[in-house]
């Protein structure tokens, strides 16, 4: 008999996932594999939520699963300090230059030291911007689904 590996923390595992939030009773998917490629994540290095990576711990090959997770406990709770007003001129300095951005849109920002960062444009006006830095799923309760294709 043929020993069937665990997902571990280090893990490289090949899965198909769903996320979807559930809101008034119904579920809103936000992003599936089960359609498409499978995806492929190393437990711990942070390409999922630390909440959705300890779901997975312990599953096995082949195996499937669905977990509700409650409001906040997938992406975090929301920050009403990370929805921040911004001068017109920082903005448009460190948004993507040339791109006319609506209520709505996701902006990459660059940071000092390289790196980028995304906010929700909230409101735009001539001279001030209102961008809300929270992930977009903070404060919502998440049905994770998962089938474990393989675990290495």
């Amino acid at each position: 008999m043929v020993a069937t590996s665990r997902v571990a923390s280090g893990s490289h595992v090949t899965l198909h996932y769903r996320i979807a939030v559930r809101l008034d009773g119904n579920e809103h998917e936000v992003v599936s594999t089960f359609d498409a490629r499978p995806a492929t994540v190393q437990v711990g290095a942070g390409q999922f939520s630390e909440a959705l990576e300890r779901r997975l711990i312990g599953l096995e090959e082949g195996q499937e699963a669905n977990f509700d997770l409650a409001a906040g406990e997938a992406f975090g709770h929301r920050a009403a300090d990370l929805v921040q007003t911004l001068r017109r001129a920082t903005f448009d300095a460190n948004a993507d230059p040339g791109t006319e951005y609506v209520p709505g849109d996701v902006v990459e920002f660059n940071a000092p030291d390289g790196l980028r960062f995304s906010g929700v444009l909230k409101q735009h006006g001539d001279d001030r911007v209102i961008v809300d830095f929270n992930h977009p799923l903070a404060g919502l309760p998440v049905r994770f689904s998962v089938r474990v294709i393989g675990v290495l």
